[in-house]
């Protein structure tokens, strides 16, 4: 793909430079060492590096021109070099424009929240697949186009703007003609989906989490806002029967009474919300736990329909209710279609994914690493615990968790004393430290637990090699107990110091749990924290 570079600003939203070369450019790129022949270079100021530093980098590679927010000489020898005020907020536009501004020709939903966003973009993205819809997914574990599925990185967030609206292109390309788009708070900040044009926006919950990045929950809910902001930026589709410029609300969240005044205020938009409870525009009855998954009827003015889906816990009841409610009222799916598209989804990886070695106990992973996915969690395995006990005493609730370091610091205390209130063991353990002290981190947990009658060696631990973390778990189980693995999830690896090592939970539980019955599985996988005296990580 070729275009002239003044191609990228006939639909530019903000001041464009006063003169733009005559360049062709055959991509963007915001990283020197990816730099293409003919690619146009975005500098952007990071909180480790700045991409102005790589310019020459980047002209050595190929770049045709280059874009930056420092005042540098108009040509940088041979390459020419303009100057815009934030080039974070307009790469996004500068990449629409190339792909030729893929989402006018596709009906967007955008989905955002702290837990729940990715089941929830599965399960619109399934019912879309039920109806009969060529649909795609851009989600934080992976883009679905087509047969293809593509991986999204190793550490969960939206992809940067450049790369999302390559993915929207060859969806359209493919003849696509909806995509379910996950965003994250760090998306809506960073800018990397402003040029998404949505048609549907949903949202889960806006609990704590990421008030490293945003300063606090207002700053926090206000970038997850931003999505239903972006509802009235959408220009005119290319589409048949476009779907109205709606927002799908939870009722039962904090944040409605805020989002709900925030669509008000904007004519254009149109709003739904649902709920556990009676009232709502659709909400949930009869409904029933299980361990092998959730039933309810979900009822509206308009229908009631059932519902059962393999996942388990209240908290996919909502996220079932969400993604329900936005097809239905958003894009006109029949509710009995939804609830098909519901029951076809059998699990998402790392999402209370069951692991099974023929132990005589549950093992889960799951990514729950804020204090509210971890009391749902909890809670949920306390149900099945119960659920599964059959007449004989309920089984333990065993948890293994840690917090990450240079992150949101105050849930390293609420998500241990939510361990403290909901598990009856935990096990505190290594989250991606980074460049932090990993007994530093544990401690401020090992203190929050403590605080709500935990103690150390008999009902919690601090081990801070995960792999040994989770086999001191599974040997700690008994018959009917249920051991959780909290925090990574699907990931693939974890970040010490600033290595990123391979590392995927699912492998240490099924290796755990070979070694504890003694049958074939794999290896535990490798952390630095196999190698170190146990004194240098930990304290106490």
């Amino acid at each position: 793909m070729h275009k002239p570079l003044s191609h990228l600003f006939l639909d530019f939203p903000y001041a464009p430079p006063s003169e733009i070369p005559d360049v062709t450019i055959t991509g963007i790129a915001i990283d020197s060492r990816r730099v293409q022949a003919g690619n146009l270079f975005v500098a952007m100021r990071g909180g480790v590096a700045d991409g102005h530093d790589y310019i020459e980098q980047a002209i050595r590679n190929g770049a045709a021109a280059a874009i930056g927010e420092r005042a540098l000489p108009a040509r940088l020898g041979t390459v020419p070099y303009l100057r815009l005020e934030n080039t974070r907020r307009a790469l996004t536009w500068l990449a629409a424009a190339f792909y030729d501004w893929p989402a006018r020709h596709l009906n967007v939903i955008g989905v955002t929240g702290t837990d729940g966003k990715t089941t929830t973009t599965n399960l619109i993205y399934r019912i879309l697949l039920e109806a009969g819809l060529r649909a795609g997914m851009i989600s934080t574990v992976h883009a679905v186009i087509g047969d293809q599925v593509l991986d999204t990185g190793f550490h969960v967030t939206t992809p940067d703007a450049h790369d999302v609206q390559a993915y929207l292109a060859r969806m359209v390309a493919a003849g696509l003609s909806h995509v379910v788009l996950e965003t994250t708070s760090h998306g809506w900040s960073q800018h990397r989906v402003d040029a998404c044009e949505f048609d549907v926006g949903v949202i889960t919950n806006i609990t704590h989490e990421h008030l490293d990045e945003h300063g606090s929950y207002e700053n926090y809910r206000a970038a997850k806002a931003r999505l239903f902001e972006s509802l009235e930026w959408t220009q005119p589709k290319f589409v048949d029967r476009p779907p109205p410029r709606l927002a799908v609300l939870n009722r039962d969240d904090s944040s409605y009474g805020f989002l709900s005044d925030l669509v008000r205020q904007r004519p254009a938009l149109s709003q739904r919300c649902y709920s556990l409870q009676a009232g709502a525009d659709v909400w949930a009855e009869q409904v029933a736990y299980a361990p092998a998954g959730i039933e309810f009827v979900a009822v509206s003015s308009d229908f009631r329909v059932r519902v059962t889906s393999p996942l388990v816990g209240a908290y996919n009841v909502s996220n079932c209710l969400a993604a329900l409610t936005a097809t239905v009222y958003g894009l006109s799916v029949d509710p009995q279609t939804a609830a098909r598209g519901i029951a076809s989804l059998e699990g998402i990886p790392g999402r209370m994914e069951r692991i099974d070695m023929g132990q005589p106990f549950t093992a889960i992973v799951d990514f729950a690493h804020t204090p509210n996915a971890l009391q749902q969690a909890l809670k949920t395995a306390r149900q099945m615990a119960h659920a599964q006990a059959e007449g004989r005493p309920a089984g333990r609730v065993i948890v293994v968790f840690g917090s990450a370091g240079l992150r949101d610091r105050e849930k390293r205390r609420l998500m241990a004393e939510v361990a403290g209130e909901l598990a009856d063991y935990t096990v505190l353990t290594a989250e991606d430290p980074r460049t932090e002290s990993l007994n530093e981190i544990l401690e401020t947990m090992a203190t929050g637990i403590r605080s709500h009658g935990g103690r150390e060696g008999e009902t919690f631990w601090r081990i801070p090699d995960r792999g040994e973390a989770i086999r001191f778990a599974v040997r700690l189980a008994r018959p009917g107990d249920v051991v959780l693995a909290c925090g990574k999830g699907h990931e693939q690896s974890m970040c010490f110091g600033t290595v990123e090592y391979s590392w995927d939970d699912r492998i240490a539980m099924r290796a755990a749990l070979a070694e504890l019955l003694g049958v074939p599985g794999p290896a535990m996988p490798y952390l630095p924290t196999q190698d170190r005296p146990e004194e240098e990580w930990c304290t106490g």
